[in-house]
């Protein structure tokens, strides 16, 4: 669905309205704070918070691919067949020489997307949260 300039404005408004922002600056406050206690470069974690609120404010989920990465690299860790548990082998099966090579280069620049994702979080989120 495409948002026009309107709905935009709509949306700002009832953020605006429901507090918003003053619960992001709340949130903002804690996180800073947190950082302080645990060492955690106040910083990086800003810019981490502000990637986080953006993708709230334009509706963003994290994606099944990145959801099963992350359930991987929580349960496991770093392994080393991290494509070969990733890859959908059904489809793979059905794919030319080529077209599976393709697949591959295109499963592990997913793969490291996901993981630079999981390691920001976890820095900031899940292992802060452990101590």
């Amino acid at each position: 669905m495409e948002r026009t300039l309107k709905m935009l404005a709509k949306e700002a408004k009832q953020r605006m309205k429901k507090g918003f922002w003053k619960q992001c600056e709340e949130e903002l406050q804690s996180e800073r704070t947190h950082a302080r206690e645990q060492g955690i470069n106040e910083s990086k974690m800003e810019r981490y918070f502000q990637e986080k609120v953006e993708g709230r404010i334009k509706g963003d989920s994290p994606d099944e691919f990145y959801l099963k990465v992350k359930d991987l690299l929580l349960s496991e860790g770093e392994v080393s067949d991290a494509i070969g548990r990733l890859t959908d082998k059904a489809y793979y099966k059905t794919l030319s020489y080529a077209e599976q090579q393709r697949y591959n280069l295109e499963l592990s620049e997913k793969y490291l997307r996901a993981l630079e994702r999981f390691k920001r979080e976890y820095e900031f989120e899940i292992k802060g949260r452990k101590n």
